[in-house]
């Protein structure tokens, strides 16, 4: 019998991806101004779903190439005292779409409540605050490092799609 795979099938978000996030507090930034000029940084976070939403100040320089909607890559890494080896930090890294929250919505109000359990009340004074926006980073796809060995690619849900290092790592 032949079978043609033309779909890959996904299997369930990881217990070990979902450990990773619960565990990281922020996530780092990547993105690119209009003239493609690269940007790093980081903001803390939270989860609904499988959006994360940060609220970010216009005083960074992420925040414009976030409000924008530029490519955009964030990652959740795991802390480096806690890695066994740091050349295989277990990570977690997300191509992701953004979008600006409106101040006025349910949505602002449920997840500044949410920031505010999770990183404390500095969230009330920052989020009354002109210069502060709240993004949606909603994950297109991407990858997962569990160690040497062990890469995964994922999807939007954040179910690992397939093993990736059959075509990564060659010999010399």
């Amino acid at each position: 019998m032949n079978h043609t795979n033309t779909e890959k099938k996904t299997k369930p978000v990881a217990p070990k991806i979902k450990e990773l996030i619960a565990n990281t507090k922020s996530v780092m930034l990547a993105t690119v101004d209009a003239e493609g000029n690269p940007n790093s940084s980081y903001a803390p976070f939270v989860q609904i779903e499988q959006t994360f939403y940060i609220l970010v100040s216009f005083m960074a320089r992420h925040t414009k190439n976030l409000s924008e909607g530029r490519k955009t890559s964030v990652m959740f890494i795991e802390d480096e005292s806690a890695t066994k080896q740091i050349y295989a930090r277990e990570r977690l890294t997300l191509e992701a779409t953004t979008s600006q929250i409106a101040r006025d919505s349910e949505t602002w109000d449920n997840v500044i409540v949410k920031l505010k359990e999770t990183h404390g009340k500095v969230v009330d004074v920052i989020s009354e605050m002109g210069d502060f926006i709240l993004i949606a980073l909603q994950p297109v796809k991407g990858s997962y490092v569990n160690g040497f060995g062990s890469a995964y690619f994922v999807n939007s849900n954040l179910e690992i799609i397939e093993h990736r290092n059959d075509a990564n790592h060659q010999s010399k």
